[in-house]
């Protein structure tokens, strides 16, 4: 059966093909009446458009590139579902690349969806400094959102969660339950989550016990890191590990267990990002929860207004989430059969920095 064309719509709607064209593009107003006729008719057709003849008129393939540094990481499958569904809304295809945190293998996958003629692009850079060059050289040809990750001032239109806010939430918890000698297990590199969250533990343990800021262990973002990390720490038996991430958190929580220790009798855990695992580990891990829905959205609205065109020369935008505290059996104790609760951080939904 031959394929369904925009003339065997407009035959059938009794429109001309070029408002047939107009209202399954959507890019001019059309009269409801008609819209609702065009429409119908292109279902019952079973038309589906041609998205290569689409472009080759238009110079826009539909598609945006997104380069992530490890998939394997949950928290990123989860922030690849919202941004799929976010852009798809707007009519666009997601065309994704795993880089396995190399910068050098994600200069290589920018480049070729670059040459597959994407609209723009998501980069959740491997690296804030070996990084910057492949990022800044593709902003400066297409549309580009950072998430998640920096990589150095004004380089490109950037959306993350405020790592700062999210780790005064986790001392401040700790500190209303009465810990005090505190140790953070974090990771090295210069990727700027890791290097923030770690700064801000820095600004804000000392609030708990003097000589905590220099409590720190540092490896990666692993459970295998957490395992680790606890053996490196535990002869100071600190009385909290505040953990980087959830995987770390995991990690750190499986050697206790390995070792008999209470928790969160004797020591509490607390985690980042709240991935699936978090709550489903035994005790459940306090984390900082990172609004991943809006995530989406703020990088797919930060996308379409480059895309729309107005925005050349305007400064690039910085936009820190606010994130909430999910508070869980391994740092606070609970009575069976209670739910844990969430504490959100202060100052509204998000705060928008100009560089």
């Amino acid at each position: 059966m031959a394929d369904v064309t925009l003339r065997d719509v407009a035959r059938v709607s009794g429109c001309s093909v070029a408002t047939v064209s107009r209202v399954l593009a959507g890019t001019r107003p059309v009269g409801a009446e008609t819209a609702r006729r065009v429409r119908e008719a292109a279902e019952t057709l079973g038309y589906r458009p041609n998205h290569a003849a689409r472009a080759l008129r238009s110079r826009s393939t539909g598609t945006v590139g997104l380069v992530l540094p490890q998939i394997t990481n949950p928290f990123y499958p989860a922030l690849v579902r919202e941004l799929t569904h976010a852009l798809h809304a707007g009519g666009r295809a997601v065309l994704l690349a795993d880089c396995d945190d190399d910068p050098v293998a994600e200069a290589e996958y920018i480049a070729d969806l670059l040459g597959r003629q994407v609209d723009a692009l998501l980069v959740i850079p491997a690296h804030e400094e070996r990084s910057r060059d492949a990022v800044t050289a593709a902003a400066a040809r297409v549309p580009l959102v950072l998430m998640d990750r920096g990589c150095g001032p004004a380089v490109a239109d950037s959306v993350a969660v405020d790592n700062t806010a999210g780790m005064a939430l986790v001392l401040d918890h700790l500190a209303a339950a009465g810990r005090r000698r505190v140790c953070f297990l974090g990771a090295t590199g210069t990727a700027s989550a890791a290097a923030e969250r770690r700064a801000a533990y820095a600004a804000g343990a000392a609030a708990l016990d003097p000589g905590a800021p220099d409590q720190v262990a540092l490896g990666d973002f692993s459970v295998e890191w957490g395992r680790a990390a606890v053996d490196e720490v535990w002869a100071a038996r600190p009385d909290a590990l505040v953990c980087a991430n959830d995987l770390i958190a995991i990690g750190a929580l499986q050697r206790l267990q390995q070792l008999g220790v209470d928790v969160p009798g004797e020591v509490a855990v607390t985690g980042f990002d709240d991935i699936p695992m978090a709550a489903l580990s035994a005790p459940g891990i306090t984390t900082v929860r990172q609004p991943v829905t809006e995530l989406a959205a703020e990088a797919a609205r930060l996308l379409g207004r480059r895309l729309a065109g107005g925005e050349e020369g305007s400064p690039r935008q910085a936009i820190r989430l606010t994130p909430e505290l999910v508070v869980r059996e391994s740092s606070v104790a609970r009575p069976a059969g209670t739910a844990g609760g969430t504490v959100p951080a202060p100052g509204g939904a998000a705060s928008l920095l100009a560089d």
